[in-house]
Order: C-alpha cells, then sequence, then structure tokens
C-alpha cells in the first residue's frame, strides 16, 4: 500500500518514533512523505521513503493530487493544532480529499497507532478491491 507521512514541525519528533517502533510493518509498504519530514524518517528509521516537496511550498498539494487519482492508501498527517500554519489551506484541502475519496487519515499519534494496526492486519485490503474495480472500469 502506498501511505503518505506527514508531520508539522512540533510533530516530527512524533513520527520519527513512530516510524522507527513501526519499522517492521512500515518497511513492507511504498512510504512518501514531505520533503524534511521524509529526510528524518529515512534517516533515523532507515526507511525508503519517497519525499516530494515540503508541505508549505507544495508537498502537501502532490500528496493531495496522489490522493485525486487513487494512488494514495493511508495518510498519516501529524498536526499540531496550537500553532497556526501558514499553508492552513492546503492541509484543510488535503484533508477534504481524504473524505471525498475515503482515505484512511490519521491526525494525531493515537489515532495512527490505529491505523498502523489496522494495516498490518490487512483491515485495508479494501482499497485494493475498489483500486482494481476503478481499473477494470466499474466505478467510472
Amino acid at each position: 500500500m502506498n501511505i503518505a507521512l506527514i508531520a508539522h514541525d512540533k510533530k516530527k519528533r512524533d513520527i520519527i518514533n513512530f516510524s522507527i517502533a513501526y519499522e517492521h510493518i512500515l518497511k513492507n509498504h511504498q512510504l512518501f512523505a514531505t520533503g524534511t519530514t521524509g529526510q528524518k524518517i529515512s534517516d533515523e528509521a532507515g526507511l525508503d521513503v519517497y519525499r516530494f516537496q515540503s508541505g508549505p511550498i507544495g508537498g502537501d498539494q502532490q500528496i493531495g493530487a496522489k490522493i485525486a487519482s487513487n494512488e494514495m492508501d493511508v495518510v498519516i498527517f501529524l498536526r499540531d493544532p496550537l500553532t497556526a500554519q501558514p499553508h492552513e489551506p492546503d492541509v484543510s484541502a488535503l484533508m477534504r480529499l481524504c473524505d471525498v475519496h475515503l482515505i484512511p487519515l490519521a491526525t494525531n499519534i493515537a489515532a495512527a497507532e490505529i491505523v498502523i494496526r489496522a494495516l498490518a492486519n490487512g483491515d485495508f485490503s479494501w482499497r485494493e478491491i475498489i483500486k482494481q474495480r476503478e481499473e477494470e472500469g466499474k466505478y467510472q
């Protein structure tokens, strides 16, 4: 599955620790991240991560494009709800795209724990069925 890993500045340590703790699960999937977050996950957790631009300069929108084209299966976006973000409209748009396209979205570490365990249990296999049916033209 394709998994996006995103974190606001004050949540970067949390997503790095999360990636280290669940490296045994994450290594079996294709990982995508915004710039700095992806680099830190790669360096500290030893995971292969495709890096988009930094969130404020377009990374959120690049991930959003993957969501809109059904190329992303799960988004873990550890948000800092107490700090104003200059790119808040992009963050809102990304979350809206997850809702529109039925992409599981975790915005805090508690939800991320649930999502990663569900992923390990195969609970998101329905995503593969939907993708296959869309490719066959059944959900156009």
